[in-house]
């Protein structure tokens, strides 16, 4: 046999290509990646080689490369079944996923029980948003071959969405099979706990954990939940484990950032602020509720949105909307929120909710939080026409709904507070979609049309920072109820733990709103008003230890710090007037507390901030007839509140006005604020039907 001859080239092509094979799977690429050459010099059809130095190409990340050369492979093969399993992975990773389905769809024509190609045809049609079908195919695969673990977690991946119950079985069948699947115990424990099943929840994160001591997905869950039972001190530890994993994490930074707030530990200020700034600037995802409580920046607010919203959404699902208009007899209206139970957002829109003018407005309820079969829950049910319990249904279905509905103007209530679901609306079920109440900030979505507001909150100079339009209610942007109950039973200083004397200072604000340059205006106002006392919310033990500690470093009596534990509104309400003045936080300011404080005739000074989570206080002082009572610096704010406390008759004064205005004022005025508040959708509804896009409007007063 001649060196030369085809026989001899037939061999050392074969000799080539084993040696290839060999080196690639020894992980040699570069001297694999040769020989392939080699080969398709010698020989340009060469399929094997074709198909090979493809994957390989997949492999250096040099995806189109490799799409190019498994496409030539197929046209000598294009039945080959390995060939065209390679090629929709090369069409995943290019983010083609409607070809890399068209190729599963062909190797389930050659064989309609493949299990590996339903499989993967699953996968894809999940990340196309295509639940329905993506869990049909799960479902038809293991009927195949029930011994694929990833199968049974996938399908509770996409039950999680709808059916957080049969989740849990099927995370629990793919445990079955592999005890140690460490994703599967991690969401079967994340599954749990928001299913308030918190023991459980704690046992498979903590075998997640004996698995991977430092699986940050592991320890952000359980972190979550401990944080939930108000562990702080340990909560923080797991978060602060799962960032030393990844430091450059910026929704763990701002989940520790906001842990250490809420214990009032600000050991830490100096090194989380600058951090999530850099996070933000440098495009990272930062909670964006967590950085308003940390900065007053309204651009790297806007940014950190936008950033969030990236990474909440990476891509983005087709929109519903088709350019019909709705030609309803009544406006129909959808409030989409987690808060419907005995919650601060319920608290206050209870009675808007019942008095909306009915011959106008069809308002439906959508509720994705939990039924706590409360008397506020009660009520809110008979509130609605239509009352919708999604809880258990995934955004893409509940998106759905609303569309079948033929919603006119979705209502989100939420932003990026807790328990949220933007995804509902990314999927643009209704016309007009609106972000009110509950985020006092921007989404940093073009598919929320309008903010509510008012023009203290966000003036309309402020537009360039709120991808919504901005529209301005004439009184204040926050709804109260005027039918809440304020408890009768006597409340004495000595029930609530206060001296029988001396002037109380009170701040019920959540702790983590607490910061240091507030905290010192505190401790000097203590410290000039003899035998005063500050009386706080009492949220953890963590959070009381660190403030009497801050409080001794800053020259006053830790036992001067008083602590409320919670009670039922009515009392909570009530025991507002064993209390002198409400002093405000800064950059948060209060919201529901300061309506609290004022309904129950307790007056409050605040400091107008720079954004709009900084300005609700002063909106409501404002609305409530006492814009004295609002400061421009820390500097006035202090020296305001050192008068009150020094000048009995000026501060009764402003009690008796209050006492006043409290009936006539348009801050609990609600069918007031429904007028303006329907006018305000009236607006939209007309824009929309004119063909317009969004704009900015500020309604008048009526």
């Amino acid at each position: 046999m001649s060196e030369g001859s085809p026989r001899a080239t037939s061999v050392r092509l074969n000799e080539m290509w084993q040696q290839a094979v060999a080196l690639h799977r020894a992980g040699s690429l570069a001297q694999a990646e040769r020989l392939y050459l080699a080969i398709l010099e010698l020989l340009p059809g060469h399929f094997d080689a074709q198909h090979f130095l493809g994957i390989l190409r997949h492999q250096q990340g040099r995806h189109a490369e490799a799409f190019t050369l498994v496409q030539q492979a197929l046209r000598a093969r294009p039945d080959d079944r390995s060939a065209l399993r390679n090629f929709a992975t090369i069409l995943e990773a290019l983010k083609r996923l409607d070809l890399a389905l068209a190729v599963y769809d062909k190797l389930l024509a050659i064989d309609p029980h493949d299990p590996k190609a339903l499989f993967d045809r699953a996968t894809t049609l999940h990340r196309l948003d295509r639940n329905d079908e993506a869990l049909a195919d799960y479902e038809r695969s293991i009927a195949i071959e029930p011994q694929r673990a990833e199968a049974h977690y996938n399908r509770g991946n996409i039950l999680r969405e709808r059916n957080r119950h049969e989740a849990i079985a099927s995370y629990d069948k793919a445990l079955a099979i592999r005890p140690d699947y460490l994703q599967a115990l991690v969401n079967r424990g994340a599954t749990l706990l928001e299913l308030g099943r918190s023991r459980e929840a704690l046992q498979s994160l903590n075998r997640a954990l004996a698995v991977e001591p430092l699986n940050a997905n592991a320890l952000i869950n359980r972190g979550t939940m401990l944080e939930d039972a108000k562990l702080f001190e340990e909560a923080f530890a797991d978060f602060q484990r799962a960032l030393s994993n990844d430091p450059e994490n910026g929704l763990t930074l701002s989940t520790v950032a906001h842990i250490a707030a809420k214990m009032c530990d600000w050991s830490h200020d100096n090194e989380f602020g600058p951090r999530l700034v850099a996070q933000v600037k440098a495009g990272g995802a930062v909670h964006p509720f967590f950085l308003l409580h940390h900065s007053s920046d309204a651009a790297l607010h806007l940014q950190c949105a936008k950033n969030f919203l990236a990474d909440t959404l990476p891509r983005m699902p087709q929109p519903l909307r088709t350019d019909e208009r709705y030609c309803h007899a009544r406006i129909r209206l959808a409030y989409l929120s987690a808060d419907f139970h005995d919650h601060a957002t319920a608290y206050l829109m209870a009675e808007l909710f019942e008095i909306h003018d009915r011959s106008r407005f069809e308002v439906i309820g959508v509720s994705f939080g939990p039924d706590d079969h409360t008397t506020t829950r009660a009520r809110l049910l008979k509130s609605f026409d239509r009352f919708l319990d999604v809880r258990h249904k995934g955004d893409a279905e509940i998106a759905a709904m609303l569309k079948e509905l033929e919603v006119d103007i979705a209502i989100d209530l939420k932003g990026y507070t807790r328990d949220f679901r933007i995804g509902i609306l990314a999927r643009r079920p209704a016309p007009i979609q609106i972000s009110y109440l509950g985020y006092p900030g921007t989404t940093g979505a073009d598919f929320i049309d309008y903010i509510i507001a008012d023009p203290i909150v966000l003036p309309l100079a402020d537009q360039q920072y709120y991808t919504e339009r901005i529209v301005q209610l004439p009184d204040t942007y926050q709804v109260n109820d005027s039918t809440r109950r304020i408890g009768d039973q006597a409340i004495s200083r000595h029930d609530a733990g206060l001296p029988e004397s001396g002037f109380v200072f009170c701040c019920f604000n959540s702790n983590y709103k607490i910061k240091p340059p507030v905290f010192e205006s505190w401790m000097r106002l203590l410290r000039k008003v003899d035998g005063s006392v500050l009386w706080l919310l009492g949220e953890s033990p963590s959070a009381e230890r660190n403030l009497r500690r801050e409080a001794a470093e800053r020259g006053v009596d830790p036992a001067r710090l008083v602590f409320a534990g919670r009670v039922p509104l009515d009392q909570h309400l009530a025991r507002h007037r064993l209390a002198d003045l409400f002093l405000d936080t800064l950059p948060c300011n209060a919201h529901t507390t300061a309506s609290d404080a004022l309904w129950a005739g307790l007056p409050l000074v605040t400091v107008e901030g720079e954004t709009f989570a900084g300005r609700v206080a002063a909106s409501l002082l404002k609305a409530v007839g006492l814009p004295e009572l609002v400061t421009r610096s820390l500097g006035e704010y202090e020296a305001l509140a050192l008068r009150l406390a020094q000048d009995s008759d000026l501060l009764r004064s402003f009690r008796a006005r209050l006492e006043r205005n409290r009936k006539t004022c348009s801050l609990f005025d609600t069918d007031r604020f429904r007028r303006h508040i329907e006018a305000a959708y009236t607006i939209m509804w007309e824009i929309w039907q004119s063909g317009e896009g969004p704009r900015s409007f500020s309604v008048p007063s009526l």
